[in-house]
């Protein structure tokens, strides 16, 4: 993560100047007001005012000269601007990111959202969680912080780089004594907890092999083939994790997956055949059907959230 350096005051005449002549070299214009942002200091609303005031004086945390030298490596080899940077904000965090761990998309947001809605299913007490594929932990850090207090969660990845980045920003949000940290394959280190699972949310790999060639290298060139590589049709992970909720998941039980936007239909044949019921698809901020839910069965069975569980 880039250390900041002392603050540096600039005339907005100068900064509006040096981000026309950085735009007409290439790049969005989105993407450098969010490094004014992020790496300057320097929010969007401030930006907009300089257009009315440019003779307004604004501090900057980095230098224009910084500024520039990040925005120049961004441009010539698509390094995404939140590695340059080391952060990414996402809902109402701010998470620390590095080559090695899957940034964290906007869509995402809403799988968060889509759990919390299914906590009236629950108890209205807490909840014994996991997230599979954690990455960054963005899902973790952010149900751990809206999740009933006493809540238990697990966070779980194959990849020890993207675990630690997870326990990373699980300390950073406060929230790292509620969740438990658990390398390994999907299901697999959560054995222990077979049955006891209340909820349980993950984003996997869902992109087919033979296209990965075809995303963007900001996007190919640089994040983690781990976390984007789905196999030949996508869902081989995603079977992977269908397949061990029924046993993984207490009785009435929820899992929540996000997939590729035309995979719904797929990953909802996967859910039923798994023996799981009521499971719909949901839509994106775009209206497509990006994520499914789906919960294990409670004829008559242990209340959800009313069992006890014991860390692993």
């Amino acid at each position: 993560m880039l250390e900041r350096e002392a603050p540096t005051a600039v005339v907005g005449t100068e900064l509006l100047a040096w981000r026309r002549r950085l735009l007409a070299g290439g790049g969005g214009a989105a993407e450098l007001d969010w490094l004014l942002d992020l790496a300057g200091g320097l929010p969007w609303v401030a930006l907009q005012r300089l257009w009315l005031e440019p003779k307004r004086e604004v501090t900057l945390v980095r230098s224009l000269q910084e500024l520039e030298a990040i925005w120049h490596r961004h441009c010539q080899s698509a390094t995404p601007l939140q590695y340059l940077v080391g952060i990414c904000p996402w809902r109402d965090l701010e998470l620390q990111v590095a080559p090695g761990v899957l940034i964290p998309r906007q869509e995402t947001e809403l799988l968060v959202d889509l759990a919390l809605g299914r906590l009236p299913a629950l108890s209205p007490g807490p909840v014994c969680w996991a997230d599979l594929g954690t990455g960054s932990g963005a899902l973790a850090v952010a149900l751990a912080a809206a999740l009933p207090q006493g809540s238990q969660g697990y966070a779980v990845d194959c990849s020890p780089e993207a675990l630690a980045q997870a326990g990373t920003n699980l300390e950073r949000a406060g929230v790292a004594s509620s969740v438990a940290l658990r390398l390994g394959s999907w299901w697999e280190p959560l054995k222990p907890l077979s049955g006891q699972l209340d909820l349980v949310v993950s984003n996997p790999p869902y992109i087919p092999t033979a296209l990965l060639a075809q995303l963007e290298p900001v996007v190919r060139e640089h994040e983690p083939h781990l976390a984007l590589d789905g196999g030949a049709d996508g869902l081989e992970s995603l079977r992977t994790v269908v397949a061990g909720a029924a046993q993984a998941l207490a009785p009435g039980g929820w899992l929540l997956l996000e997939h590729h936007h035309d995979q719904g239909p797929a990953v909802a044949d996967l859910l039923v055949v798994a023996g799981l019921e009521e499971a719909s698809t949901e839509l994106d901020l775009e209206g497509h059907g990006r994520f499914s839910c789906a919960r294990r069965p409670a004829p008559g069975g242990p209340t959800p959230g009313g069992s006890s569980w014991v860390v692993p």
